[in-house]
């Protein structure tokens, strides 16, 4: 028992840094959507260049992180020779890929339309370069049990960075315009470019990240270059399908940002550039991240119990109601977020011009359910040693995300995205639930659920479908679906707790 309560507690200390993390940057939408900080066509680009990191952050760890805790599990005493082999082989192909990004720099932006601006692909490159190399003391860092230094490490950077992003675009960026303290002018003017803007959101977090070096010193220094090719070669094997399963979902979540751009018709959005319609899918898309937080508690919160629960001989009953359960506490969370984005986009986005693309957020929302419905269902594979399933479900899904975008985009424009998004994670959670029931076969209330889903789905088309001159009263009629969304429940779920009774 006290070692589960050990690994619950660290769990919650992991899970603080993760979630705060995703909390202040979702807080960020509203400061950076507002037209005193950054274009619509300036966030468009910050949705793109991260949509690339986010991908390029796989390619730069390659599956490693894993197989150190694998490899050191079968080998304890080999710790260090596994570390420094590992470190060796991130901190050389790290400045590797880096300096290649750095030497295809104009190509690169000229591709991405940015041209000129080869900039922002040296600062990407360094951050990358970063947040790969200091990776592997983070490991360390989780294999030693040491989760307090852990996250209090990643919340120093996330405050730094978030402190950054004030400091230059709102501190001294008010200051040179005039707007206070006329006084410091000269002072900032040491330290503040009036030429840059969008350029301090990736400046911020750089500096973030190089300040990671001093505070992590006394790990980095412990660290060897002392690569044993004996030793990397069985864990390249190892950590080559993961590679491929992260990159495939990370394909799955930002294809359609990387791709918009390109794929959108020119002139598809009246008025709106592609680079504004990126920002506004971007700016939309971090709405959903409302429920990407909840899953993200639940992911932490569960995965540690649910592997505990295989051991156990109701084990299949237990993942069943959890399921379930988060089945409707999820769609719960869709219709009261969806029929209450009148307030919510006041709140967060503060340019009304992204306010027309907020048809998309139920989508994504569902989606989002959806892709959580799957992290449930895919207990079989993690418990039956069968993660080569995983890995297939989630290529073939990341096929079917290029495939989908390609054909929507061009006809719906970012609302092919976000269909896209919900077809996908629907599938993964079909396919891997049929398979499921293959190999571990679990009694899941499917029918239940499809009927709240279908009731849920009906709700919110109606919700969404009231419109009146005053916003306010929109707002409080939309309401009104979700309580009776809610009175559906607990009907329900009061007539099958009687049914069982008897």
């Amino acid at each position: 028992m006290g070692k589960f309560k050990k690994l619950a507690g660290e769990t919650a200390i992991y899970g603080l840094s993760s979630i705060v993390g995703k909390t202040i940057n979702f807080l960020l939408v509203p400061f950076y959507t507002s037209t005193a900080i950054l274009r619509v066509d300036e966030y468009g680009m910050v949705t793109e260049l991260y949509s690339y990191v986010a991908v390029f952050n796989v390619l730069f760890l390659y599956g490693m992180e894993t197989a150190y805790f694998r490899f050191t599990s079968k080998a304890e005493k080999s710790e260090g020779s596994i570390y420094d082999s590992i470190f060796s082989s991130i901190l050389i192909t790290s400045l590797m890929l880096s300096t290649l990004l750095v030497l295809f720099a104009t190509p690169i932006v000229g591709w991405l339309e940015f041209p000129g601006q080869e900039r922002f692909i040296y600062w990407l490159a360094a951050i990358l370069a970063v947040d790969a190399i200091i990776a592997i003391p983070f490991v360390r860092l989780r294999y030693e049990g040491k989760a307090l230094r852990f996250a209090t490490l990643k919340l120093v950077n996330i405050f730094i960075n978030l402190g950054l992003n004030l400091f230059f675009l709102y501190f001294c960026k008010n200051i040179w315009l005039g707007n206070f303290l006329p006084g410091l002018k000269g002072l900032i003017s040491y330290v503040y470019n009036p030429e840059f803007n969008v350029e301090y959101v990736f400046l911020a977090n750089l500096i973030a990240n190089v300040c990671y070096i001093p505070l992590m010193f006394d790990l980095l220094k412990k660290s060897s270059l002392k690569p044993n090719f004996s030793l990397l070669y069985p864990m390249l094997i190892y950590a080559f399908p993961l590679l491929l399963a992260q990159l495939a979902g990370n394909f799955n979540e930002m294809f359609s940002r990387m791709m918009l751009k390109k794929i959108l018709p020119d002139g598809f959005y009246e008025g709106i550039s592609n680079q504004e319609a990126l920002g506004i899918f971007g700016a939309c898309y971090k709405l959903s991240m409302i429920m990407t937080l909840a899953i993200q508690a639940f992911r932490f919160a569960a995965e540690p119990f649910l592997f505990k629960e295989s051991q156990t001989k109701d084990a299949k009953k237990t993942y069943a109601d959890i399921f379930y359960y988060f089945a409707l506490f999820g769609m719960l969370a869709v219709i009261a977020i969806s029929l209450n984005l009148e307030t919510i986009k006041r709140l967060v986005l503060r340019d009304e011009l992204y306010w027309s693309g907020l048809h998309v957020v139920p989508l994504l929302l569902f989606g989002s359910l959806f892709l959580g419905l799957f992290y449930n269902l895919s207990i079989w594979f993690k418990i039956q040693d069968k993660t080569i399933y995983g890995t297939f479900i989630t290529v073939l899904a990341a096929i079917v995300t290029i495939v989908l975008n390609f054909l929507l985009i061009p006809i719906y424009g970012y609302l092919g995205s976000a269909i896209t998004t919900l077809i996908v994670y629907l599938f993964m959670c079909v396919v891997t639930y049929l398979v499921g029931q293959k190999y571990y076969p679990i009694h899941y209330n499917i029918k239940r659920v499809t009927n709240y889903l279908i009731i849920c789905s009906v709700l919110l088309v109606l919700g969404w479908n009231i419109n009146t001159p005053s916003w306010i009263l929109t707002q409080l009629l939309q309401e009104i679906p979700i309580l009776l969304f809610l009175m559906i429940l607990y009907l329900g779920e009061k007539k099958k707790i009687q049914i069982n009774k008897n």
